[in-house]
């Protein structure tokens, strides 16, 4: 007997003259083979029924059509391939329409575009975002879109990769027909029979002329020589403009064979294997062993402790996410400064036109300042950002334990400091974690979520549950100083430290990271970030530092200066007139000659190439440890810790994925070349020898981990 769950992906019924085909492929209607197939057997279908006059072409639930299917990625392709179902779509003889709600996104909207007309409800969104994955539209969208909404526009949509509103799709060109109602079916069939009232017939894209080729072109250009510029390398957005290029030029058959080249060209790219990798990692990261034991806690008011630049922008997350938040500031001074750190962002907004008084004034109607612990009594969850000293933390954690009710859930915001020590503080060790947030609070994605040895399993996923509120990407890490992120850090930073005493100026090191991908060199984030925080660290951890160990003492002789970066107009580079962008300094490559002299090392020349090989490694052999010790899961945690806090370029997807991409023999080699130089520093992880004398890569941890 058949089941429900056999039921054909793609129907057809015949409503009166009109084919109807239904894709049903949950949750999202991605176009699999037997999408892909079904969709070519209703258009072979409706072109052979003679009492058939139109097709509609619908998506059940949710969505139109969301794109690839992702679990066919990596997978040979089967037949039919999209671009021959969108040309037979096209091609049929029987009028066409595609009726949108939900998405409509990368291969679902070029499915849409080789439809004859388009109506939209007004919940759908329009999209090409392809080369946030390294592709490109391969179906015909590079050829269409242009056609249909001009070639600048068609560019700037599949290089941003954002999406349209019907609304906005509407105006581009991309949309016919605007209609009110929550059934695509309805709302399509009265737009088939409208059109069909009228004599419309089959209106096919690749028939449109592109007007003023010309100045299509010449816009062309100008978004070559911009998108070379701000694409730092990635393959695909130039070959976009390319695609686009051929739409202007060559006929559309040619247009077509040009965009499924280029096509596969990215396909084949390594860029595209690490964006598919940081695309499936960032969906990994919330599988935590504490999701099977427990459900998160009930949370819906909460309270931030401190309010300055880190407590707001947690208080901005937590009231984004529709939460009502409670600030507490020592005084009445820190108090009032802390509301109007919250309200300057949303002032901002305002001023951008993003936000109307009204709708400002309705998310601080639920954010309550204050300088008393008691007001506190009822939250459900507090999150401490105070000034990062344990001592200062404990004493907030004392307070906590005793005015919160039981069950509260009690995090700490900290960068490095023992959160083990911190709920020892407490009577209810169980209900106190680390949530480690990324300045400023209200933009960065990344969430590292800490958790110490005697957490309840509801806390962590009550932590995950709170993460995905306020729309952060969150990593699960344990408890050590720095925990993932700024551990790995603090190694790879050393390393940069040496080269430069060796011989590469901070601000060759800085040229070779950004040609890397990276959008800043270590020694422009530490003028950003503040050259005094790092000190701070460095004369705390002095106490603990080997004797034996290499220490590099350029960067305190710069802040024994008071030079801090930029907030101090000078670091490694001279901020003139409070610049945001740095200038090289002439004191401070004295500084580092000075200090080579002292300990009578000749300076020698790096290239951009041995400057990463040594950074890179770095990375990846405490990465290793990292993993080993356990204070990460996986290896693709510390890759989304990477892209999503510290600027690791996405096409790279992570220190651990560029390693496998590296192959791990030859990173293996390269530590042991440098432990020539520093058997102390570059010792090489157990755990990656033991990867290489297998055979394996990290990636074969992560699918053991799954």
């Amino acid at each position: 007997m058949s089941s429900a769950a056999e039921a054909p992906v793609v129907q057809t019924r015949r409503d009166g003259d009109v084919l109807v085909v239904s894709i049903n492929n949950p949750p999202v209607n991605a176009l699999g083979q037997a999408v892909r197939a079904g969709l070519l057997a209703a258009i072979e279908q409706a072109d052979t029924d003679a009492g058939a006059r139109a097709v509609l072409i619908v998506g059940e639930g949710k969505a139109f059509i969301a794109g690839a299917d992702i679990r066919e990625f990596g997978k040979t392709p089967q037949p039919p391939s999209l671009p021959e179902v969108c040309n037979r779509i096209e091609a049929s003889n029987k009028l066409v329409v595609a009726s949108i709600h939900g998405a409509a996104l990368g291969g679902g909207l070029e499915v849409a575009l080789s439809a004859h007309y388009r109506v939209a409800l007004p919940a759908a969104k329009l999209g090409l975002p392809e080369v946030s994955l390294g592709l490109l539209p391969g179906a015909g969208g590079t050829q269409r879109a242009p056609r249909l909404m001009g070639v600048k526009a068609a560019a700037d949509l599949m290089l941003s990769g954002k999406h349209l509103s019907a609304k906005a799709a509407q105006a581009a060109g991309l949309v016919d027909k605007l209609a009110e109602g929550e059934d695509p079916v309805a709302t399509g069939l009265a737009y088939v029979q409208e059109l069909l009232a009228q004599g419309a017939k089959p209106r096919r894209t690749r028939d449109i002329e592109i007007a003023d080729k010309p100045a299509a072109l010449a816009e062309l250009d100008a978004l070559a020589a911009e998108t070379a510029k701000k694409s730092r390398g990635l393959f695909s957005p130039l070959k976009i403009v390319e695609c686009v290029r051929a739409a202007v030029e060559l006929p559309f058959d040619q247009g077509l064979a040009q965009e499924r080249a280029s096509f596969m060209e990215c396909l084949a790219s390594p860029q595209r294997a690490g964006l598919i990798h940081a695309f499936f990692a960032e969906r990994e990261t919330a599988k935590i062993p504490e999701a099977k034991a427990a459900q998160p806690r009930h949370f819906s008011r909460i309270a931030v402790i401190g309010g300055g630049t880190m407590g707001a922008g947690i208080t901005v997350s937590a009231l984004d996410a529709g939460l009502t938040v409670t600030m507490i500031e020592r005084d009445a001074e820190s108090i009032a400064r802390g509301q109007a750190n919250v309200e300057k962002v949303y002032n901002g907004l305002i001023a951008k036109g993003r936000m109307t008084e009204e709708a400002k004034a309705a998310i601080m109607a639920r954010y309550t300042p204050s300088t008393s612990y008691d007001d506190i009594r009822d939250v459900d969850l507090v999150i401490e950002a105070v000034f990062e000293d344990i001592e200062v933390k404990k004493a907030v954690f004392k307070e906590l334990d005793r005015v919160c009710k039981r069950g509260a859930v009690l995090a700490t915001n900290t960068s490095y400091l023992d959160i083990d020590a911190i709920a020892a503080a407490t009577s209810r060790p169980q209900d106190v974690i680390g949530l480690h947030f990324f300045s400023p609070a209200n933009i960065m994605k990344l969430l590292e979520i800490v958790v110490p040895a005697k957490v309840a399993p509801d806390v962590v996923t009550t932590a995950f549950e709170l993460a995905k509120k306020m729309k952060k990407v969150p990593v699960r890490a344990g408890v050590c100083d720095g925990f993932i992120g700024n551990r790995i850090l603090a190694v790879y930073k050393q390393a940069a430290d040496y080269i430069m005493e060796d011989g590469a100026s901070p601000y060759e090191i800085d040229e070779a990271v950004r040609g890397f991908g990276y959008p800043m060199g270590p020694f422009q984030v530490t003028d950003l970030a503040g050259g005094d925080i790092g000190w701070a660290t460095r004369k705390r951890r002095a106490a603990t530092r080997d004797p034996k160990a290499r220490y590099v003492e350029i960067a305190d002789r710069i802040c024994e200066r008071g030079w801090f970066g930029q907030k101090t107009g000078r670091g490694f580079y001279l901020y003139p007139q409070g610049a945001r962008v740095g200038q090289p300094d002439p004191e401070v490559l004295a500084i580092v000659d000075a200090e080579r002299a002292k300990k009578g090392i000749t300076p020698r020349k790096f290239t951009a190439d041995e400057i990463m090989r040594r950074y890179m490694a770095a990375m990846v052999n405490e990465g290793a440890k990292v993993l080993e010790e356990g204070i990460a899961l996986r290896p693709l945690d510390i890759d989304v810790t990477f892209l999503s806090g510290y600027g690791f370029p996405r096409f790279r997807g992570g220190p651990m994925k560029w390693a496998d991409m590296t192959g791990l023999p030859k990173v293996l080699a390269d530590i042991r070349e440098f432990a020539k130089e520093d058997a102390l520093f570059w010792k090489p992880a157990p755990l990656l020898e033991k990867l290489v004398a297998e055979g394996r890569d990290f990636d074969s941890l992560n699918k053991s981990a799954a």
